[in-house]
């Protein structure tokens, strides 16, 4: 099941670890992404916390927390292509992440909620 944010970030739950990207519609408004740094393996995050930097032709832009958790894994793909998230968005994550509450995951849009959010 993949929920969303407010933020266009998508996530996916599996086992206890959430994997996280942005959404295409973000990818598409922020253009050809040039830059990403992605948060270190074990680092914990809160809710909000700023943890990726995307920098693209247009403007640079801060990934926030989509939940409480510790990261478990990160993409280095998408720091070595940036463009692999403007091509194909919903297959580049940036990390993975095990949540602390996995109810608040429930509480995140559904696909519908999400489209009818960006219109």
């Amino acid at each position: 099941m993949i929920k969303y944010t407010e933020e266009h970030e998508w996530l996916s739950l599996a086992d206890g670890i959430v994997t996280v990207g942005i959404t295409q519609y973000a990818a598409d408004e922020l253009g050809d992404i040039v830059f990403i740094e992605l948060p270190e393996e074990g680092e914990e995050v809160t809710k909000g916390d700023e943890i990726v930097v995307i920098e693209s032709v247009k403007t640079a832009s801060d990934i926030t927390a989509p939940l409480d958790g510790q990261i478990t894994e990160v993409n280095q793909a998408v720091v070595d292509d940036p463009a692999t998230v403007n091509a194909d968005a919903t297959e580049a994550w940036f990390f993975r992440m095990r949540v602390t509450d996995e109810a608040a995951f429930d509480s995140l849009m559904d696909e519908a909620a999400y489209k009818e959010m960006i219109g």
